[in-house]
């Protein structure tokens, strides 16, 4: 009989508390709630007590936030699934860093997929969760995050995003082609990167690429027109997307 994950629930809401407990008992069978807490201070002291496999933590608490309670352990040897609203200024970070996230309101099944991404992880004895939750508060100290976590076949890569060249959809993956002729293939749409990197200087031209601006070579308006990248690709453009492209070109500053 594989061993329970210990795990505690941080939330300032004593309802959700409850309610994410008996999700647990009800649906989570791998999982065994050990403490629950109301704030940061008892989180803190949960974990200094129960030493966790896993912790629910709240972003948003009235004393203090849950990066708050992470930056009290310099060495965090327990999983982090986040659970926060969705207009949270920090839900850009904490997805670009590829942590776990539950938001308000729970829906019971984004929940158990979350445990069933951890527990397997944890099968796995993945070790790229902490290195993740790393990345995320080195993220949260500016507001354009240096590091990108990817998930890859054969694990995590962690890419600063002005070495992406451009973006490529194939069908539900995405071609990732970068800085020095690599790339790599991502079992994520494209649509996600373009949510992610639309703060810096990426523009969808089409609906299968997202290209890096800092790369644009050149504009071609011949067939339609086309845009030549550094790395030589011919990029289309929509129809519907040329003037904007065009625009944002022009201001822009490299």
């Amino acid at each position: 009989m594989n061993k329970k994950l210990k795990t505690v629930i941080v939330d300032d809401e004593q309802d959700a508390v409850e309610f994410i407990n008996s999700i647990i008992g009800e649906y989570c069978t791998s999982l065994e709630v050990v403490a629950k807490a109301n704030n940061v201070i008892q989180g803190v002291s949960a974990i200094n007590d129960y030493k966790p496999d896993l912790v629910f933590l709240d972003v948003e608490m009235p004393n203090g936030t849950g990066f708050d309670l992470l930056a009290q352990f310099p060495e965090k040897n327990f999983d982090v699934v986040f659970i926060t609203a969705f207009n949270h200024y920090a839900i850009k970070a904490i997805k670009f860093s590829a942590v776990d996230y539950i938001l308000k309101p729970i829906n019971i099944n984004e929940f158990i997929e979350a445990v069933n991404r951890v527990v397997k992880k944890r099968s796995e004895r993945n070790t790229h969760g902490n290195e993740n939750l790393k990345i995320l508060m080195e993220n949260l100290r500016t507001s354009l995050p240096s590091r990108m976590a990817i998930p890859t076949a054969d694990g995590m890569e962690y890419l600063n995003p002005r070495d992406i060249i451009r973006i490529e959809a194939d069908r539900s993956y995405s071609w990732f082609f970068l800085n020095g002729g690599r790339k790599m293939l991502v079992s994520k749409h494209l649509k996600e990167f373009q949510e992610l990197l639309s703060d810096r200087y990426f523009f969808r031209s089409h609906n299968s690429h997202l290209i890096n601006l800092k790369y644009v070579k050149k504009y071609i308006r011949k067939e339609g027109g086309y845009i030549e990248m550094t790395d030589s690709a011919m990029i289309p453009v929509s129809r519907n997307r040329k003037d904007l492209f065009l625009a944002q070109m022009a201001k822009f500053k490299g």
